[in-house]
């Protein structure tokens, strides 16, 4: 066997221990560490600009057909080794056996990612570690390129939130400056933390484009991509709840909720689009905590998005003068029972002519006529406002 005079004698050694690595890697012993050409190769790809998917397979090409990946704290995976197959997303602390490290970014429960290992005799423990340190050094770099995203995308979102039309030029630049392509289609979202919308709209897949402020964003519809945005989101929307219910500080009142506008064909279309994914927002609540505006096709949910200090005021000012008994009582089983007067006595166990005497009070006293449709909504509204 022969090398050039050039090579040194640290390359023939480094090259022969590299290909017994596989064996070598799994005796007993558990102190092995990266080789130095390993290290050096990652550094050189780091500083190189050098992606997840690139940076995992050099890391772990040594240690030969090893299943190893990279996920985010809801389970997403931001890469994988060329042997793992796919996986489903699953917060990674639910997941039984092997080994998974904690990577760095501690800004928000939705930030870490994790290195995990299925099998966990795979690789030695401080060779995971030290790749994990490899991850934590490309998430630095990256946290500056994310956050110089989310300012973009906050001016954005800034400029759509504004008072009076928005010029259609400055609007144009905002949206490529995002990264957005011009001419749309685009769908607005707003969240209550725009890190947990900012990972759930990673779980789009790579393809997605979009531009994430504090607590919304604007996603670009490719005509061509399939499935519905609001059900991708809802599917995931519960490993991000129990991602933020795991945070040390998760209080009852960090209810995660997330509202979807329609699409917008255009740029100008954009500020309608946030003003109904603001609204749905509100609407949302915990048994439906992610809402589209196109599922607000009843009065209840319609009344779900005003907020509730406007709504006590209108079924206190409607209903305030018949008080919490009877009529009040017997005005909601009246209208339960769609005006009926039979119904609404056996209903009540009273007799028609008592229902008659109630109703005619409570016509009374709210100034509204029973037998006019709109002012049977106006107390319907009201009852369900209080």
């Amino acid at each position: 066997m022969a090398v050039p005079a050039r090579t040194s004698f640290r390359a023939v050694t480094e090259a022969v221990y590299l290909r017994q690595w596989g064996d070598l890697s799994r005796r007993p012993t558990r102190l092995f560490a990266l080789p130095e050409n390993v290290r050096g190769e990652l550094s050189r790809l780091l500083e190189g600009g050098a992606g997840p998917a690139e940076l995992l397979d050099r890391a772990c090409a040594h240690l030969g057909p090893v299943a190893c990946y990279l996920l985010t704290a809801t389970g997403r995976t931001v890469a994988r080794t060329p042997c793992a197959p796919a996986v489903p997303a699953r917060r990674p602390g639910s997941v039984r056996g092997g080994v998974s490290l904690r990577v760095g970014a501690e800004s928000s429960p939705y930030d870490a990612w994790h290195l995990y290992v299925p099998d966990a005799d795979a690789a030695p423990p401080r060779v995971l570690h030290e790749i994990a340190e490899v991850f934590a050094q490309y998430r630095d770099g990256q946290a500056r390129r994310v956050a110089a995203g989310r300012a973009a995308g906050q001016e954005l979102i800034g400029l759509l939130s504004g008072d009076g039309p928005a010029d259609p030029g400055a609007l144009e630049e905002a949206l490529g400056a995002a990264g957005l392509p011009a001419g749309g289609p685009y769908r607005v979202l707003a969240a209550t933390s725009g890190d947990a919308l900012a990972e759930a709209l990673g779980h789009l897949g790579d393809a997605a484009r979009y531009a994430v402020g504090d607590s919304a964003a604007v996603l670009y519809e490719d005509p061509g991509a399939e499935g519905d945005v609001t059900g991708l989101l809802r599917s995931v929307w519960p490993l991000l709840q129990a991602c933020g219910a795991s945070a040390p500080d998760a209080g009852a009142d960090t209810a995660l909720r997330l509202g979807v506008g329609s699409s917008a064909p255009g740029a100008q279309r954009l500020r309608a689009s946030l003003g109904q994914a603001r609204f749905a927002l509100t609407a949302a609540d915990p048994e439906a905590p992610v809402r589209g505006v196109e599922q607000l096709d009843t009065l209840a949910e319609l009344l779900a998005g005003v907020p509730r200090e406007v709504r006590a005021v209108f079924g206190t000012r409607t209903l305030g003068a018949l008080g919490e008994g009877m009529l009040r009582e017997t005005l909601e089983v009246f209208l339960a029972n769609n005006c009926s007067w039979t119904r609404t006595a056996e209903a009540l166990h009273l007799h028609v002519n008592t229902v008659h005497y109630r109703i005619e009070r409570v016509e009374t006293l709210t100034g509204r006529d029973l037998s006019r449709l709109d002012h049977k909504l106006d107390l319907y509204a009201a009852l369900r406002c209080l």
